[in-house]
């Protein structure tokens, strides 16, 4: 694979002998010159600026077709496409117009490349970094609990319903960086507090099957974390937060005479020296936890260097490692000792240790095609101190090539191959091999009339050591219409499938009294999804999205109790039915200075074989929020609810592993915080007050296990 990689760049680098520019003055309504507007070649990191007198250039560019994006925030982002290089330079002039509508956002996971929001045939969400800088979050898992659709079930994802809870073994929601996949090589499972929240530019959230593009792990749906860009100015970056843990609201549940406190601190510094560029960050967190033996000390580093090519072409490496060290809790006591575990699980620890490296190159290489290569190596080390000594070491290597190129005019077409390889050296799954093979294709074609329609098919194939291969077609359809300018109209319609995870398939371990065994004839499960929705922005001060959406999944893999002998195993179990309708909305009052969100979603998720509600599942999720912003102080308040989780594990409690385990309620959490950012002596401060959980209310995720309860977070930020 690496041969096929280099000798693809090696090809990539072979120049035209002539080259041309592109370049122009860009100006508001009036005619006036903007400076500082963003101008970037669609797809790629290649762009420029406009100078005092709204002048840019964009030079060293071969001959063929281009499209150019034009950018700025107060006005409306432009993109200029199928602009034709031939025998000379262009010179172009652009106007922007004021104001930015909210269907003007632009994604690049639904495609693979960039679209708008309001153009897209699937639902999709867009998690802003303002939000995740105000509720000072440390873990990419906390941000998710308040997007809309989504909920979590102790760091299990589940996106409309489609996954439950399977103790860490697998995922429904592939989890990318940049467009790499981020998910370990034995389970399968994505750490969600490996991610450093500090460098997100945004996080886009595509819902539904996915697997036409994305493969095995996207069959419930794909979030895929955006990182900022390096600017051209140098800039460091400190942050720290302390915080506490208030008492617990039963005195039973007091195990310690000590405060429970958390802090975390990051350093960060970025600067670009001609075409390169370069971010770097530090991070470190301790939590000494609401629960006994659930302390935790992390370490994350990060790096992300750019090198820009005045041929159109850039490399990035991405660079992520995460440490840990701390307790384990998987359920408690009793109901009576809560924030306490089984005496046999006292002292048990986890250590873990992940590395991530990832090279991504562009390159427009004839008629204005994009060449994307990506190339990454995941090498994932945990072990815990239990009863069986659990430990695992795997390593993950993964490469795909793809080409974007506008085949015609208003036909973008994307195209790709990719494969994957793993080893695994461990206790609890032996010692099996993965390795997995795609080939993809998908058109959006826009008619003269407000259409788009969107046709796609991709094929895998998947061996997992022992098992018999898999293979499977993912097609998908999709059609969005542009009934008036404030209305839309998509849907789409396809199939996903989705391979066993190595741990699914051979787990053999046991820990806190639950014995797992593996399952050698475990079979891929597979998926059909059908989407109708509506998008309607009636104004720039509102925005409503609702969507009705239908996914029937066969041989669904589950974990359950073999009643023969007593213990867990994941098996081909449901034939599932997910029904439901998920309504967004958004509201800017007061000149933007009050924002007010509302979100429900509503699920009918069924084991058809069995007649009941699948595990794990609320039957209603709603999201709340409220934000107003005085000059530059602001104040908020986020509220979540979803309903009594109507099917758990009975099986554990019935044989007497979870202690009192049926006891859950309905949901009802509520969020306070305030901010205010100032300068002084030339830096920039931002300082926020959080409480979580403010009602300090009681409730599970997952059975014998209390949610975190109110605690109190104070963080200050300084760029320099």
């Amino acid at each position: 694979m690496i041969k096929i990689f280099a000798a693809i760049v090696f090809l990539a680098g072979i120049s035209f002998a002539q080259t041309y520019s592109i370049k122009g003055i860009v100006t508001d309504t009036s005619g006036i010159p903007l400076t500082g507007v963003n101008v970037l070649l669609v797809g790629t990191r290649f762009g420029t600026a406009t100078n005092s007198n709204g002048f840019f250039e964009l030079k060293n560019l071969t001959p063929g077709k281009y499209s150019l994006r034009f950018s700025m925030i107060g006005y409306e982002r432009h993109v200029l496409r199928n602009v034709t290089l031939e025998n000379q330079s262009l010179n172009l002039t652009i106007i922007l117009k004021e104001k930015i509508l909210q269907s003007e956002q632009v994604v690049v996971t639904a495609g693979k490349h960039e679209q708008k929001i309001g153009d897209l045939p699937v639902s999709a969400s867009i998690i802003e970094p303002d939000f995740i800088e105000k509720k000072a979050f440390t873990n990419l898992e906390n941000v998710l609990r308040y997007a809309p659709g989504i909920n979590m079930t102790e760091g299990q994802i589940s996106i409309r319903g489609s996954s439950g809870y399977s103790r860490g073994a697998g995922t429904r929601a592939l989890v990318a960086i940049d467009g790499i996949p981020y998910y370990t090589g034995d389970t399968g499972e994505t750490i969600w507090e490996v991610i450093p929240l500090h460098t997100l530019e945004r996080i886009e959230i595509i819902k539904g099957a996915s697997s036409s593009l994305y493969g095995s792990s996207a069959i419930g749906g794909v979030i895929n974390v955006i990182t900022k860009p390096i600017q051209k100015s140098p800039v460091t970056f400190i942050k720290s937060h302390f915080g506490f843990y208030d008492k617990p609201s039963h005195e039973e549940w007091d195990w310690s005479d000590n405060l429970r406190t958390l802090n975390g601190l990051t350093v960060a510094h970025s600067n670009r020296i001609g075409n390169f560029g370069f971010g770097a960050s530090f991070t470190r967190y301790e939590d000494l936890s609401y629960k006994q033996n659930n302390y935790s000390k992390k370490y994350i580093g990060f790096l992300k260097g750019t090198i820009d090519f005045e041929n159109a072409s850039s490399i990035t490496l991405l660079a992520n490692s995460f440490n840990k060290r701390g307790g384990s809790f998987l359920y408690w006591k009793n109901s009576r000792n809560a924030l306490v575990p089984p005496d046999n699980d006292q002292g048990e620890t986890i250590s873990t240790n992940r590395y991530m490296a990832g090279l991504l190159y562009q390159r427009f290489i004839f008629n204005g095609t994009l060449l994307n290569v990506k190339a990454s190596y995941y090498r994932n080390n945990w072990s815990d101190r239990s009863e069986v000594q659990n430990n695992s070491t795997s390593n993950l290597y993964r490469g795909e090539i793809q080409t974007t190129s506008e085949i015609f005019t208003n036909a973008i077409l994307v195209s790709g191959i990719e494969a994957s390889t793993a080893n695994v050296k461990s206790s609890i799954f032996g010692n099996p091999g993965y390795s997995g093979f795609g080939v993809y294709s998908q058109m959006d074609y826009s008619y003269n009339l407000p259409v788009t329609l969107t046709f796609g098919l991709r094929y895998d194939m998947i061996k997992l050591d022992t098992l018999e291969s898999s293979n499977a077609f993912s097609p998908k359809l999709g059609l969005n219409i542009r009934i008036t300018d404030d209305l839309r109209f998509r849907s789409s319609i396809g199939t996903g499938f989705r391979a066993p995870s190595l741990a699914e398939a051979f787990t053999s371990t046991s820990t806190s009294g639950i014995t797992v065994k593996p399952n050698p004839n475990l079979k891929p499960e597979k998926n059909f999804s059908l989407e109708a929705g509506l998008f309607f922005t009636p104004g720039d001060a509102v925005s409503f999205d609702i969507a009705f959406f239908r996914n029937e999944y066969f041989d669904f893999i589950e974990p359950g109790i073999d009643l023969t002998d007593g213990l867990v195993i994941f098996d081909n179990v449901t034939r599932a039915r997910i029904l439901g309708l998920e309504f967004n909305s958004k509201f800017f009052l007061l000149d933007d200075a009050l924002t007010l969100s509302a979100n429900y979603t509503y699920l009918w998720a069924r084991d058809i074989n069995e007649r009941k509600f699948l595990k794990y599942r609320p039957r209603h999720i709603a999201v709340t929020g409220i934000d107003y912003k005085i000059n530059s102080f602001e104040i908020g308040a986020d509220f979540r609810y979803w309903s009594r989780i109507e099917e758990i594990d009975i099986e554990l409690i019935e044989l007497g592993l979870v202690p009192e385990g049926d006891k859950r309620v309905a949901v009802y959490v509520l969020d306070l915080r305030c901010g205010l950012g100032f300068s002084l002596a030339g830096l920039a401060f931002k300082t926020y007050l959080n409480v979580n959980n403010a009602l300090n209310y009681n409730y599970v995720e997952l059975i014998g296990n209390i949610a975190p309860i109110r605690h109190f977070n104070l963080s200050l930020e300084i760029s320099i």
